[in-house]
């Protein structure tokens, strides 16, 4: 697994809510496709992000918290339901899946349960994933995700 140390800036998101196993958050990203289109905030093909809170290996899995959001500017509004959430800059350990979703777990396992610790590494607040392309534009075997988990 290749893990680089990189100094990520702050990023406004807008979001919807997604409470569940984690893997299901794709329910969250359609809604989120339909509000934001609509607002005009998918209009610069901006980030997709993905916002995790809780450690699945403690937290139930029916209350583990996610959200589905995209990546938007200071002054942009946010329609109803979207909230607002702030990614803050800093360390993050990022690596690069290149692949299917469902083998998203693996890549987090590795990096969370292997790496981390194996670097004497913390993680130091919430974690995301970014989608450099997406689903319906290449075969699901070249989706780019990139993980970053902030480190302390």
């Amino acid at each position: 697994m290749h893990v680089e140390i990189v100094q990520k800036p702050a990023l406004r998101v807008a979001s919807i809510r997604h409470i569940g196993p984690y893997m299901q958050i794709g329910e969250a990203f359609e809604k989120l496709g339909g509000i934001a289109a609509s607002a005009g905030l998918l209009d610069e093909r901006p980030a997709m992000v993905a916002i995790y809170y809780d450690d699945p290996e403690s937290t139930p899995i029916d209350q583990l918290r996610s959200d589905a959001g995209v990546v938007v500017h200071e002054n942009a509004a946010l329609p109803e339901p979207l909230t607002e959430q702030r990614l803050p800059a800093g360390s993050y350990a990022c690596t690069l899946h290149v692949g299917s979703y469902e083998l998203l777990g693996d890549v987090w396992h590795r990096l969370l349960g292997e790496w981390i610790p194996a670097h004497s590494k913390r993680v130091a607040g919430v974690s995301y994933e970014r989608y450099l392309n997406m689903p319906g534009e290449v075969p699901k075997e070249e989706l780019r995700t990139e993980i970053c988990v902030p480190i302390a």
